[in-house]
């Protein structure tokens, strides 16, 4: 009888253990759907709206079939130049920014981010003219917290079917007249010590990790600045070109920050602000006349009057992006021999009327860049030294070279 019971006993557990592998495995797709996503179209992409490119929602409906999606996400150029009409306009609404090229992905990895698109609720368009801190972040939910409560769940179980099994064994020793051990109490009892320490051990390593790995970050940090900058209204409504004050983005390892005679050059003649309602990151309305001021304070300059440059001071602006001291970054090798957009990296910075921290800078995200960004050899002198590749495309061995081919995953290419 005991052995009977404690055979059904096994097959429950088994049975639960078989229910959670096939939840998992009807989850699993659409998991690997959102980790794809992240992994390489989360930069430029959000699934609800427009960002460096068009929002994913409904994207199937865009093109005639899955397949003409495969090919314009393995070489969007080669769909572009066949005359595809909504690729081609696609290609021109976007400034003629070509989509980065993915030939690593497979078929069935694109399959698995359309799916995992096509599950993701649709959110309402946030209000004209407001952000929040850090910009709206999708409600995607990690569904491998779903999988650690089911986890918790079976350990219950498991527990409840051990005691039920420990229970059972006594009954049966009782009626078979086998002397009983004195039951040991539950914190004294080895097993469930040692049960309970292996539990508090991967928990407390698992928070311990993540601190750890976060250490540093500081994505969708939004700093209060001394004067309130609304890029929406410069590059965005004016079109400054992004150049204009951060000078050095083209020719060295900073970008720079505008100095007060960059600002002047044209706030000596705009002393007043004229535009729509500017609005902070919670919603609170912003003179753009008095942040004139503010600036007109620190050049020292009074208007009517003419302006001596040698008595203005330096706005303290606050940094907002930082890498850290043994990380190597340079604005110019990415801007000018790799072809990177701005947006790619800062998101879309004419729709700010705050900056923030919009990529984590994460080693993994540069890392993912990495692997799937092409270097452009043909018209890019940068390139000249590596004429093997060159062979290789023009005797076809090679469809394309990206990044991480030219050495962009080793160690000492941006570790001192």
């Amino acid at each position: 009888m005991f052995k009977l019971r404690r055979i059904a006993t096994i097959k429950t557990f088994i049975y639960l253990l078989f229910l959670s592998a096939l939840l998992y495995s009807t989850n699993s797709s659409a998991q690997d759907g959102h980790a794809l996503f992240q992994a390489n179209c989360a930069s430029c992409h959000k699934v609800n709206a427009k960002l460096v490119g068009p929002a994913l929602a409904g994207v199937e409906s865009r093109w005639p079939s899955r397949d003409k999606i495969h090919s314009w996400v393995h070489n969007s150029s080669a769909v572009i130049k066949s005359g595809d009409q909504y690729a081609v306009s696609l290609y021109n609404e976007f400034a003629k920014t070509q989509m980065t090229a993915f030939p690593q992905l497979g078929d069935k990895d694109i399959d698995a981010i359309l799916d995992y698109i096509k599950s993701t609720p649709a959110t309402p368009a946030a209000a004209v003219g407001t952000t929040t801190t850090g910009a709206s972040s999708e409600n995607n939910g990690d569904r491998s917290i779903i999988f650690g409560v089911l986890t918790l769940i079976l350990a219950i179980v498991a527990f409840t079917l051990l005691q039920v099994n420990a229970n059972l064994k006594k009954m049966a020793d009782d009626k078979e007249g086998v002397p009983a051990h004195e039951p040991i109490a539950f914190w004294r009892n080895k097993t469930y010590i040692t049960l309970g320490t292996l539990i508090i051990f991967l928990i407390g390593g698992y928070y311990v990790t993540q601190g750890a790995i976060g250490l540093g970050r500081q994505q969708k940090y939004q700093p209060r600045q001394p004067i309130f900058f609304s890029h929406k209204v410069h590059p965005g409504i004016n079109q400054i070109n992004c150049q204009y004050c951060h000078v050095g983005v083209y020719q060295g390892k900073q970008a720079t920050i505008p100095s007060v005679n960059i600002c002047m050059n044209c706030h000596m003649a705009i002393q007043e602000y004229k535009g729509e309602q500017l609005t902070d990151a919670n919603g609170n309305e912003i003179n753009g006349t008095a942040e004139i001021q503010k600036l007109y304070k620190y050049a020292g300059f009074e208007p009517g009057k003419p302006w001596d440059a040698s008595k203005a001071k330096s706005i303290e602006w606050v940094r907002i992006h930082n890498l850290p001291d043994h990380v190597y970054f340079n604005h110019s090798q990415h801007v000018v021999a790799g072809k990177v957009q701005c947006q790619t990296c800062h998101g879309q910075v004419t729709s700010y009327n705050e900056m923030y921290q919009y990529s984590s800078l994460a080693m993994g995200w540069c890392l993912n860049c990495h692997r799937s960004t092409k270097v452009q050899f043909e018209t890019n002198g940068f390139y000249s030294m590596y004429e093997k590749y060159k062979e290789d495309i023009k005797n076809h061995r090679m469809d394309s070279v990206t990044v991480k081919d030219i050495g962009g995953a080793e160690c000492q290419k941006c570790h001192y």
